[in-house]
């Protein structure tokens, strides 16, 4: 699972013209399954997102995390983190879930952090969506949880 998280002041998701997510101060995370992801793969990066320490301290260092700041999570669907451009001017999407897992990833990933975190708003899974943020820094990560070889 890949997640590329931004801190941010403000983010919103707008579906057909619809805004279907929006958060004030927090983060904003587009996330991926990638091929051979499990439950176990998107529950490892949650753990680590919410623990991630991107927030300022008193002392102005990054040592607060979305948690502790209690901060909101916009969690935005994005199958091409998974893209394999190694090779020629258009990538690849064979890295990433098919549809049907990644969907399912997406959903248990929304579900298990709605349930550890106050403030979840989501993006819409297969949707052509209108990203609106403030990136706050700028401060943006990329954290992957690799798939577990068998």
């Amino acid at each position: 699972m890949i997640g590329l998280l931004q801190r941010v002041s403000g983010a919103s998701v707008v579906v057909d013209g619809e805004r279907v997510g929006a958060i004030d101060a927090g983060l904003m995370v587009l996330v991926c399954a990638e091929r051979g992801d499990t439950e176990r793969e998107a529950d490892a990066l949650l753990n680590k997102l919410l623990g991630y320490r991107v927030f300022a301290d008193d002392a102005g260092k990054m040592n607060r995390s979305v948690t502790d700041v209690a901060g909101g999570l916009l969690l935005v669907p994005q199958f091409t983190l998974a893209a394999d451009t190694n090779s020629g001017t258009r990538p690849s999407f064979t890295p990433a879930a098919s549809p049907a897992d990644g969907q399912r990833l997406f959903e248990h990933f929304v579900r298990q952090a709605r349930g550890r975190h106050a403030v979840v708003e989501t993006g819409r899974f297969g949707a052509d969506m209108k990203v609106t943020l403030t990136n706050d820094g700028p401060v943006t990560f990329w954290l992957q949880v690799p798939p577990k070889v068998a």
